[in-house]
């Protein structure tokens, strides 16, 4: 897993989440992601332009691929290149921080969460219905809680 950021200090942390995202969700192919720390104005352009919601939000995932949950990723490899580049992330760094005071939980687990959504955002995961949204968050949870990522640290 190849973790591109223009934040440094997380990209340990990120990249370790996602390791284990892609163990859990059992695919074993090389993949890349981008991940990029924006402000309240950049999410909310990009919210904008993107799903047409003039508002500021706190994750925006940019898939390249068209993948459901499940999917056989070697369908996707290409011979030019080492891993396959899943998409973009984009995280609103204050946003991250109101949210981490609002739920009671450090700066560094709300980061990482939302981090983590968009991942299995890209990896095809939803939470449009419920039951989707039930499983997505409990991936979620069992992916932190092994990265020793809890919801009071």
């Amino acid at each position: 897993m190849k973790v591109y950021t223009n934040r440094l200090i997380f990209k340990r942390k990120i990249k370790k989440i996602f390791d284990l995202a892609l163990k859990e969700c059992e695919i074993k192919e090389d993949v890349a992601v981008n991940v990029f720390f924006v402000s309240e104005k950049e999410i909310k352009s990009l919210n904008k332009e993107h799903r047409d919601i003039d508002k500021i939000t706190d994750v925006l995932s940019f898939p390249m691929l068209e993948i459901k949950p499940g999917d056989n990723l070697e369908n996707f490899k290409d011979d030019l290149f080492k891993e396959i580049f899943l998409g973009d992330i984009a995280i609103c760094i204050n946003r991250a921080k109101q949210q981490a005071k609002e739920y009671g939980h450090s700066f560094k687990r709300e980061v990482c969460f939302l981090a983590l959504h968009g991942l299995l955002h890209l990896l095809g995961y939803d939470h449009i219905k419920k039951q989707d949204e039930t499983k997505m968050m409990s991936l979620a949870e069992t992916i932190l809680k092994k990265s020793g990522i809890r919801r009071n640290k």
